[in-house]
């Protein structure tokens, strides 16, 4: 019994801290992401609004897979695979930034304007 709760205890720990822990790695590695943005957006920008899917989806894996599950088939939060038939990409940036009440995280300080950008317009195309 003692080593069940102890498992319980520890895997509910190691959830709840991967779901906001990405902020002091996240702004050690801003510099080398909005190197790699910057060169793709400027292309996504000329062909009016097209998503820089590797740069989403390394910030989907280092931000959001901890809850959302790697697949976007959902774990500790929501399914996300389709998430783009319910929101708008500026919606889901505003749930990004402000969190949402039942257990999202705000994201504000920790992603930059762009980043959310650039992950709120690739998950509105999951539908």
């Amino acid at each position: 019994m003692k080593k069940w709760l102890f498992t319980v205890l520890f895997g509910s720990a190691l959830v709840l801290g991967a779901c906001g822990g990405g902020g002091d790695d996240g702004g050690n590695e801003e510099p080398a992401d909005n190197g790699e943005t910057d060169t793709e957006e400027s292309t996504g920008d000329d062909a009016g609004g097209s998503v820089d899917t590797a740069a989403a989806e390394k910030l989907y894996q280092n931000n959001c897979a901890s809850c959302h599950g790697g697949d976007l088939s959902g774990g500790a939060g929501p399914e996300l695979s389709a998430i783009g038939s319910t929101y708008s990409a500026d919606e889901i940036a505003g749930i990004i930034t402000n969190g949402k009440d039942g257990g999202m995280p705000a994201f504000e300080g920790q992603l930059s304007e762009g980043d959310i950008t650039t992950l709120s317009s690739w998950l509105a195309e999951k539908k």
